[in-house]
């Protein structure tokens, strides 16, 4: 937003300057608007547990500005006005390329404060039990010598690099 602002302008008007900025750019939230509100506000999040008839649980590759470079369940921040079953759902397709089933209510509620992190640092996760009803794309297998965002792959128990803000979710995998 490069709309100059007037000494003695109201948070009021500031804000009512925000909504007009982004109602005239509906879709996405802007990134810079979305980290904004995760300085103010907690997030809230779905993680999809996705185990097969072994007991192993698929995890995916991430490695990003919040978090170092380790294992995670695939998840993701709920939108607006967007349902936590939706969410799975864009997940799921997003993340892994396939669609699930889950549960109607999540098995864990988990709530994170990572003190040092100002931006998407307080999340409330919703931990739901999911259930494969397609195949993964092979082409996603997670693989050691070029490891990328969102590969794949089963674990047999809870991998020492698992991302710390989901360690809680380990004894679901043992």
């Amino acid at each position: 937003m490069s709309t100059p602002v007037s000494p003695g302008t109201s948070l009021a008007e500031l804000i009512g300057k925000v909504e007009t900025w982004l109602a005239a750019k509906p879709g996405a939230l802007p990134e810079e608007m979305f980290l904004f509100l995760s300085r103010i506000t907690p997030l809230i999040n779905v993680d999809l547990l996705i185990q097969d008839d072994s007991g192993r649980t698929l995890l995916t590759w991430r490695s990003d500005l919040f978090y170092d470079p380790g294992w995670h369940i695939p998840g993701g921040i709920i939108r607006f006005k967007e349902t936590a079953a939706d969410r799975i759902r864009i997940v799921a397709r997003r993340e892994l390329g396939v669609a699930v089933e889950f549960d109607a209510a999540p098995i864990l509620v988990h709530e994170c404060i990572v003190p040092d992190r100002q931006e998407r640092g307080h999340s409330i996760s919703l931990l739901y039990k999911c259930r494969l009803v397609s195949d993964l794309d092979p082409s996603r297998r997670y693989s050691p010598d070029a490891p990328l965002p969102n590969q794949w792959l089963w674990h047999e128990s809870c991998p020492e690099n698992l991302i710390r803000e989901q360690r809680p979710y380990a004894s679901f995998m043992e």
